[in-house]
């Protein structure tokens, strides 16, 4: 989408830029060091360059890019400052105490987020006090390069239309019977067993180094996940109370009469 720019009171180009909020206020939140964070001129999206990860000649050319402009984050300091400020808006004073003591020495910022993840409502209300200081910084460094936010571009895929009777009707294949799934469940669990931990040792250092708003995304999609699973188990003993349908009475007696035929032959 074309940028269109106009001229500010003081006479400089503002330009029109469609800004990726989500992304912008993970970059404003996290100050590591190591971390690098840039907006593209042209398409709002962030970019995220890590030392000893990205490639040195990589970071150099993109720092060198003019249509990237590098993202001051928000300093440790004011981010501490925002909790001291928070803690006396808390009512309940026995979360109010603990707060007050988890902010205090080196690791504030973790033992903070740890007492709040036993309180829900107070941890979503947190969570808005700080999106609320954060965007207040965005708004104010967009303003001083002279960006202006606008919504970004919905993208719809097309989906092309195509008329039934071209559609290739589906093979004929036999149903898999319960017997052969239940074999092949039974094959599969050992497999999956071996990596299961592995895999969880993966999950637990992959949520290390996400922050709060990933750490959100990640538990929404493994309930969406486990509940998933759970309505798939409902629905297998569901079917299995049931018991066989006419259909799956079908097959089993034309086979049998089948077989009656070959041995009277």
């Amino acid at each position: 989408m074309p940028t269109t720019e106009n001229a500010s009171a003081g006479g400089t180009a503002v330009r029109d830029i469609p800004i990726d909020w989500e992304a912008l206020e993970d970059a404003f939140e996290n100050n590591a060091p190591e971390v690098h964070s840039y907006l593209h001129l042209g398409t709002g999206d962030v970019l995220r360059v890590v030392d000893g990860v990205a490639d040195p000649q990589m970071h150099a050319r993109i720092a060198a890019d003019t249509n990237y402009l590098r993202i001051d984050p928000v300093s440790s300091r004011e981010q501490y400052r925002w909790m001291e400020r928070y803690i006396p808006m808390v009512e309940d004073m026995d979360l109010q105490a603990k707060l007050s003591q988890a902010i205090d020495g080196k690791g504030a910022f973790r033992r903070f987020k740890d007492v709040l993840m036993s309180y829900g409502p107070e941890r979503e209300r947190w969570f808005a006090f700080r999106s609320e200081r954060l965007r207040i910084f965005m708004e104010a460094w967009l303003s001083a390069h002279a960006l202006n936010p606008v919504p970004r571009p919905l993208w719809v895929p097309e989906v092309p239309a195509r008329p039934e009777a071209a559609v290739p009707a589906a093979p004929a294949v036999e149903p898999p019977t319960r017997e052969r799934e239940r074999e092949r469940e039974e094959v599969r669990e050992p497999r999956r067993g071996k990596s299961v931990e592995s895999l969880r040792k993966n999950l637990r250092d992959i949520a290390e180094a996400l922050g709060p708003r990933d750490l959100d995304t990640l538990t929404a999609f493994a309930e969406f996940l486990k509940a998933r699973r759970a309505a798939r188990s409902f629905a297998h003993h569901y079917h299995e109370a049931q018991g066989p349908s006419d259909d799956d009475a079908g097959p089993a007696s034309q086979e049998i009469a089948s077989e009656s035929r070959s041995d009277t032959a």
